[in-house]
């Protein structure tokens, strides 16, 4: 039997109110100016996200720890933002050269418009809806919308009806990439592509799955640091590799598939120094919640010296 509902009777509360209710739940406030200015401007529901490590386990009056303070809850908020930028300045590296090389390599086996030919597709593939995808990213049916690479095209061209593969890359998400390359028909393209990243096409579906979770994850402004992630990346058969995927449904995880495409992309990166950096002049986060341990940076994978 379906549980009941009910109406939401919840009203919306004032900084000053939201104040007080924290009051009540235990929560100190060391200077209550600067915690109305952060509430009027973040937003109680957002700081939310981040009280539950502060409260008493299985508390239903979600009481607070002693000697918590708001500054606790909004140091953690700030660390978390500053590893969500971290993390998108990494992404956007990795985004466009994996969007890059699948063009590339599907391009030059396949013609510019290999996407255009539903046989190189699985059977499950909607190839139909990435069709109507393109049509609608590219501005066919809407002059307006078509950015300057597409207008040109579109001018110039009336065959093929939309515009080459490598102007495709510019205008289809991270998600979509992702499903493209998991329904390549072709063992041998999906190789070729995994092979120029040194892991197996069976890895790269998965880290690419997770890839885009915690990329759209971080465009959302949504809180990564002890989040439990539902998209896992596959852990290596490879030892020495899979030990920094025992908890793939932490940040750690994640970071570590950031650090093997990176590696290989933006060789002399300093991002993995950053991380270091970031976590290291953070003692007060407790890095337990995203799967980091101790000396994790020590450790030869990462290349930090």
């Amino acid at each position: 039997m379906p549980e009941q509902k009910k109406a939401f009777e919840k009203s919306s509360l004032t900084p000053d109110q939201h104040i007080g209710l924290l009051k009540k739940r235990g929560l100190t406030f060391q200077d209550q100016d600067r915690a109305r200015h952060y509430l009027q401007f973040i937003g109680y529901y957002r700081l939310s996200g981040y009280f539950l490590p502060f409260q008493v386990p299985g508390d239903s009056q979600h009481t607070f720890l002693p000697t918590t303070t708001f500054d606790h809850i909004l140091q953690t908020y700030i660390f978390d933002r500053k590893l969500r930028l971290l993390v998108m300045d990494g992404v956007e590296r990795i985004e466009v050269a994996v969007r890059t090389t699948i063009s590339e390599i599907m391009s030059q086996q396949h013609g510019p418009h290999w996407f255009m030919d539903k046989a190189l597709f699985t059977d499950r593939f909607d190839h139909k809806g990435l069709l109507v995808k393109i049509r609608n990213e590219s501005g066919f049916d809407r002059p307006g919308k078509r950015s300057l690479f597409c207008k040109h095209y579109y001018k110039a061209y009336d065959t093929p009806t939309l515009p080459p593969s490598w102007m495709i890359t510019e205008i289809l998400s991270a998600g979509t990439w992702s499903m493209i390359f998991k329904n390549i028909r072709s063992r041998q393209a999906k190789k070729a592509i995994s092979d120029l990243y040194g892991i197996h096409q069976t890895l790269m579906i998965s880290w690419l799955e997770a890839f885009t979770d915690l990329r759209n994850t971080c465009a959302h402004h949504s809180r990564i640091w002890n989040r439990i992630f539902i998209k896992k990346p596959m852990i290596p058969k490879d030892r020495n590799l899979a030990k920094h995927f025992i908890q793939n449904n932490r940040f750690y995880a994640h970071a570590a598939v950031l650090n093997v495409f990176l590696k290989i992309i933006a060789d002399g990166s300093t991002w993995q120094q950053r991380l270091a950096s970031l976590i290291n002049t953070s003692p007060q986060i407790p890095k337990e919640a995203m799967g980091f341990f101790d000396d994790w940076d020590k450790d030869p994978f990462w290349g930090i010296t």
